[in-house]
């Protein structure tokens, strides 16, 4: 089968591989429908990166598709099923995922091929940017066929953004501040409308993402590099925003200084190279809460009603569809910012 194979030093090359078979008796054979690009793949294949990954795997790691084979303890499920697929769920019985944290499941760390980072199917095991996957049983969500596989690809990032939102318990007439809008503040602008806040600024160079935003809910959107966006938050928001939602990466201390004081600012973008100074004395005499948010553990039943509901315009997300043999063009259109979601699709025969 054809797949896009991380070699490293920021390379990924299409190759034909071997069809993956089917040993473990609590694994399933998923034939890949659509694979969302994520900034992840973009931070992996920088150089030098900004996230670690495994090479010789198969990149994508957010991914929908159909069951055709199971193992013999996998129970619940039957080929044919169409399933969205959670790339991190850990094992399930060691002490951190009883705790609540399957991003910091033991077992997958020790055997994990970078330190602090578990064994998530693509990219430190094969992943999706293929014909075919095999995951473990507990990675598997049933999901309607009526749900358009553009939209079921979007399962791990919205799923991410669902567990991020709890923390913050957004209220109606919340003020917020989002900084970014690539496809995760995207998301994010849509579950804050959906929750009911009164007034949302997207803070986002691209002219492109600056009008996807507001297609998707936000009130204001604005130009950081041409535009003072602490003025534009004190004109609009007075003393600052209740919520300020990082989806970039090095912007903490930007976010303390927008955030208003006892207001809640939560940390969603990833970059490993990033190490922000941050203002102490602005961040105590404002009694700041900040949350930091990373996987989308214990979400994905709730990000299935959300998808099958039809509730959020997740359609908008999705800018290109495209199949594996042009997934460096749709890499270079998301480095330009002329892309939102991109999703890979398999060329099979």
């Amino acid at each position: 089968m054809k797949a896009a194979v991380f070699e490293g030093n920021g390379r990924l090359v299409i190759k034909e591989v071997e069809k993956p078979i089917l040993r473990n008796s609590t694994d399933a054979l998923i034939k890949v429908s659509g694979t969302g690009i994520c900034g992840t793949d973009l931070h992996i294949l920088d150089v030098p990166p900004k996230h670690p990954a495994k090479p010789g795997v198969i990149l994508g790691h957010e991914f929908t598709g159909e069951i055709t084979e199971l193992g013999k303890d996998v129970q619940g499920f039957a080929v044919g099923q169409h399933v969205l697929i959670d790339p991190h769920p850990g094992c399930g019985v060691c002490d951190e995922c009883r705790r609540g944290f399957p991003d910091n499941c033991i077992p997958l760390y020790e055997n994990s091929s970078a330190e602090g980072h578990p064994n998530t199917i693509g990219i430190f095991s094969d992943g999706a940017y293929s014909e075919y996957v095999i995951v473990p049983k507990q990675s598997l969500y049933k999901i309607s066929q009526d749900v358009p596989v553009k939209i079921a690809a979007l399962a791990e990032p919205l799923s991410c953004v669902v567990n991020a939102s709890e923390k913050l318990k957004v209220q109606p007439s919340a003020f917020v501040v989002i900084l970014g809008a690539g496809p995760i503040g995207l998301l994010f602008t849509m579950l804050m409308k959906a929750n009911g806040a009164s007034k949302i600024i997207v803070s986002e160079p691209s002219r492109f993402r600056r009008d996807a935003a507001l297609s998707c809910g936000a009130d204001i959107v604005l130009d950081p590099s041409a535009e003072d966006i602490q003025q534009v938050v004190r004109n609009e928001m007075g003393k600052g925003a209740d919520y300020c939602i990082e989806a970039v990466g090095p912007l903490l201390p930007l976010a303390i200084h927008l955030a208003r004081a006892g207001g809640k600012i939560l940390q969603f973008g990833h970059d490993e190279t990033a190490n922000p100074e941050v203002p102490v004395g602005v961040l105590l005499k404002k009694e700041l809460e900040i949350y930091g948010a990373f996987i989308g553990k214990h979400s994905f039943e709730k990000t299935v009603r959300i998808m099958e509901s039809g509730k959020l315009p997740l359609e908008k997300i999705v800018s290109h569809v495209l199949p594996l043999s042009r997934i460096h063009e749709g890499l270079a259109l998301l480095r330009k910012g002329e892309g939102l979601k991109i999703i890979i699709t398999p060329e099979r025969g």
